[in-house]
């Protein structure tokens, strides 16, 4: 089959054409790749900034494909059934943290394109047990950014509690599909984006968003929550110095520069700072049940699987608008 691989970090993906052909083991499924969003997380795995992935290594984890085979154990899974591979792709199931429903923080946990070869290919195996059967009325390229821009997006805004105001900090992949779903639910938006970024703004502007201004900007109101999406921590004393009272800081990214030193004054009044991290099974099954009904349309571009690292350019110079996805 053909991949594009990771050998170092740092280092451009190279494409293989002769990579052995895949089989499923237990529970797994095979599936043919119709479509692999590319994620910031892929970037930071590239440029080392995640520092202890699987190599050689293929990258990706917004796949969208179609079973071809299934191994031992798999049951309600067909050849030529739709399916999405997310982030998550294996907890034990055994420790405190899988018995108590936070199995996104298990110790044992595997990851699709970090710990788990991922998507950018033609082919991919994954744990049956973790993909989710994806909602029909949107295309390939369309469902893929659900599968992590659009699930860490949702568990970001759910533990954001019931804001009415909600600042939005980096107007990405993710951020484009979070604000649907808050407005779906009555929620103001707010929308941050680089100073000199207009573009950006007026993308956050149609599609929903109140105000749209640059990360230094005040915004017309106190915010109740700020959902972080970009991975600079000088974000955090900012959005903390526009949020009410008792208002809450989610940093929805798995990685981010350190945050700098800030008075006390900005925390204090019950402000609350916390960090999400990965998704649970449970994320995936309630957002991709919730998606169709508000209906989020996610904004992409298609790059061909060997212009991977083209893709992965246009998102680190910010030249992306929605979500980068290859296609095989």
């Amino acid at each position: 089959m053909r991949a594009m691989r990771l050998a170092a970090a740092h280092q451009r993906l190279s494409l293989d054409e002769q990579v052995p052909g895949l089989r499923p083991g237990p529970q797994q499924v095979l599936l043919r790749v119709a479509a692999c969003g590319v994620c910031r997380t892929d970037l930071h795995i590239v440029d080392g900034e995640l520092s202890a992935p699987k190599l050689p290594l293929i990258p990706g984890h917004e796949i969208v494909g179609y079973v071809e085979a299934v191994g031992t154990g798999v049951s309600g899974l067909q050849p030529g059934t739709r399916i999405g591979v997310p982030w998550l792709g294996f907890t034990c199931g055994q420790c405190v943290y899988c018995r108590s429903g936070r199995e996104n923080l298990c110790d044992r946990a595997r990851f699709t394109g970090y710990t788990i070869d991922g998507g950018y290919a033609d082919h991919a195996v994954a744990d049956a047990r973790y993909c989710f059967p994806l909602p029909p009325g949107i295309d390939d390229i369309g469902a893929a950014p659900l599968l992590c821009a659009g699930l860490i997006g949702y568990r970001a805004l759910r533990l954001a509690g019931a804001a009415e105001r909600v600042g939005i900090y980096g107007f990405g992949a993710a951020a484009h599909i979070v604000a649907q779903a808050a407005r779906h639910r009555g929620q103001r938006v707010f929308a941050f984006t680089r100073d000199e970024d207009s573009d950006g703004q007026e993308f956050a502007l149609s599609l929903g968003a109140e105000w749209a201004g640059g990360s230094s900007a005040k915004p017309p109101a106190a915010l109740d929550a700020a959902l972080i999406f970009a991975p600079v921590g000088a974000l955090v004393p900012a959005a903390l110095a526009a949020t009410a009272k008792g208002g809450t800081i989610v940093c929805a990214g798995i990685h981010m520069s350190d945050i700098p030193r800030f008075p006390y004054s900005l925390l204090w009044e019950e402000r609350v700072i916390r960090s999400v991290a990965n998704l649970t099974r449970q994320d995936g099954e309630e957002f991709l049940a919730l998606a169709p009904t508000i209906p989020v349309r996610t904004v992409t571009k298609a790059y061909p699987l060997a212009e991977a690292n083209e893709a992965l350019a246009d998102l680190r110079d910010g030249r992306l608008t929605g979500a980068a996805v290859l296609v095989p």
